[in-house]
């Protein structure tokens, strides 16, 4: 645990020597969310939760798992994981919250690289606030970073008011981060700052040096283009990019992508989306339960499906999978990647019905 010396004054990550490590560099621990929110998670969470908890038992092989729940879900989370809760694999936080992006709304850690590791927290307003934003009462989620850290003993830096989510930012451990146009200059974010001062705040608080800006994330993502859904690093030079050959607004997207990616001088392996669409149904449509002001699902509404939201943790790498002939594609080039852990499969669709994927949920602290 991080403790300040006396007098020590934190002033930001990157004027204190902190950077944000690539998510393949080792681990203390995961931070997840216990999934609660009916507007988000169908039949009051039914179907989503066994995958929660299939996904922390794989996560927690390898390293220790914060799950944050409510006084309400702390019951349904013991009956899930009480194996793993009692052999200190996995420690329940008691934070109230308004959904479970840990991704978006958990603190981003930095570390010196030594002995430090430290929190970032960023404003979050529910990808968009007033302008776009998928639900209007985010207070809880708004206050998730400090309160964790407070909870858990990390020292944090308080990037407010910049608004970002973590989805958004994709590191390399090395001074590179990747981020989307699409996500980060839209309206709901941060308007009043020019591309060229978020970037400034990005290179701050993240320790980086350079800020590699792709066009586009996914068609039709409503985290209005999150980088975690397009383009990951699966090594300091090398990312995986989310890819289609079927003309149309993706293929234009992938390719104006790609271009910017290969100026930068990185290697390109080419991740395909799943080939077919994969869409809200009869019955999830039913099992929702939303509050006023809340985003609505609609009958065959296409979902950003993409194999590039994967996690990497200490000892797995969990893929999500849509029964799909692309399925096993995603898994052959990961695996090339990752001969040191477990690639673990697994069918996502009740995860990509709350609207995100398993990156989405899960939210790395360096060791």
């Amino acid at each position: 645990m991080p403790i300040l010396k006396a007098g020590y004054k934190m002033t930001t990550p990157k004027n204190d020597g902190f950077y944000m490590p690539a998510e393949y560099a080792p681990h203390a621990a995961t931070i997840m969310i216990w999934c609660e929110r009916s507007g988000s998670w169908i039949y009051g969470g039914r179907d989503a939760r066994p995958v929660f908890a299939e996904v922390i038992k794989h996560i927690s092989a390898g390293e220790k798992v914060y799950v944050a729940v409510s006084e309400k879900g702390e019951k349904s989370a013991y009956e899930y994981l009480e194996r793993e809760i009692k052999n200190g694999a996995v420690e329940l936080v008691t934070i109230k919250t308004d959904d479970c992006w840990a991704r978006d709304m958990a603190p981003t850690f930095v570390t010196d690289g030594n002995t430090t590791v430290r929190g970032v927290d960023w404003a979050f307003n529910a990808w968009g606030g007033d302008y776009d934003g998928l639900y209007k009462n985010y207070k809880n989620d708004d206050a998730f970073a400090a309160e964790f850290c407070k909870k858990t003993g990390y020292a944090c830096y308080s990037a407010r008011p910049f608004v970002l989510e973590g989805g958004s930012i994709a590191s390399n451990g090395k001074g590179t981060v990747i981020t989307t146009e699409e996500c980060l200059l839209s309206n709901g974010r941060n308007p009043d700052l020019t591309k060229a001062k978020i970037e400034e705040k990005l290179k701050e608080y993240l320790g980086a040096e350079r800020v590699i800006w792709l066009p586009y994330g996914v068609e039709g993502d409503e985290t209005n283009g999150h980088v975690d859904n397009i383009c990951a690093f699966v090594a300091e030079d090398t990312v995986v990019l989310g890819w289609t050959d079927e003309d149309g607004e993706q293929k234009q997207r992938c390719l104006a992508d790609l271009r910017v990616l290969e100026e930068e001088g990185l290697t390109v392996i080419k991740m395909p989306f799943p080939e077919k669409p994969v869409t809200i149904t009869q019955y999830e449509l039913e099992g929702y339960e939303y509050e006023d002001g809340e985003d609505e699902r609609e009958l065959g509404e296409k979902l950003a499906a993409s194999y590039v939201n994967f996690y990497i943790s200490n000892a797995a790498v969990l893929v999500p999978q849509f029964g799909d002939k692309n399925d096993e594609t995603a898994l052959k080039i990961l695996k090339e990647f990752f001969k040191d852990r477990k690639v673990y499969p697994f069918y996502a669709k009740a995860l990509l019905a709350g609207g995100g994927n398993i990156h989405c949920l899960t939210q790395q602290i360096p060791k």
